[in-house]
């Protein structure tokens, strides 16, 4: 009985030194150097932004005498719409310790629909200067308001004026630490997600030889 078979030869299979090293680390060290990645950006970040510092002020509108309660909700609602305005900004600016220009940025108002009270805040990099914004703007909504007390039926009241911080709302380091180190995770699950597939790389691989001349292709059949 004869057989005949096709030979197959086996080949080295060559892998360059960069191909060999990232083979060696696990699959997913892209998503862990770009969290670190994230973490030293945010730390960065923390560290290089100037502190800000922010101050609160509280205004109550009072209803006159005999005036229905809902008219200073109301009014409150107003009067925190137009606490950035222009003509308010433009007093304000006016005050010892506050800006020449007065950009709307540094101030921000808000109100609540069942409370007749006006939080007004101003930010800046001083504490100092953070306090006179809030309570300069604090004071030129009062002298408007007040000064149409007698057609409106409602007075603003200083309730809680505005001191200097002790210390900054921001940059915060654990925050900006976590927010860097979440977008560097996002960044490297999408990395894993698109990346093809790290081939198997094996010592040697069998490579089937060319056929001889006089041999058949196909697989040998027995004959007897």
């Amino acid at each position: 009985m004869a057989e005949l078979s096709q030979e197959k030869t086996t080949l080295p299979r060559r892998t360059s030194p960069r191909r060999r090293k990232f083979t060696l680390l696990p699959a997913w060290w892209p998503l862990a150097l770009l969290i670190l990645i994230g973490v030293v950006g945010g730390a960065s970040y923390s560290a290089r932004v100037a502190p800000e510092y922010a101050a609160t002020t509280y205004l109550v509108v009072v209803p006159a005498k005999g005036a229905d309660p809902a008219t200073a909700l109301g009014f409150a609602q107003a009067y925190g719409r137009i606490s950035t305005s222009t003509s308010t900004l433009a007093y304000a600016q006016t005050a010892d310790g506050v800006p020449d220009k007065l950009p709307a940025s540094q101030v921000q108002a808000e109100t609540s629909p069942d409370s007749p009270v006006i939080e007004i805040t101003g930010t800046s990099t001083d504490p100092d200067e953070s306090a006179n914004i809030a309570n300069a703007v604090a004071d030129a909504l009062m002298r408007s308001g007040n000064g149409a007390a007698k057609d409106t039926g409602v007075r603003l009241v200083d309730f809680s004026p505005a001191i200097a911080p002790a210390k900054p709302v921001s940059p915060s380091l654990p925050v900006d630490i976590a927010v860097g180190g979440c977008a560097g995770g996002v960044i490297g699950a999408l990395v894993l997600l698109v990346r093809p597939r790290r081939e198997q790389w094996t010592a040697s691989t069998p490579v089937p030889a060319p056929a001889r001349s006089g041999e058949p292709a196909a697989k040998a059949k027995e004959h007897i």
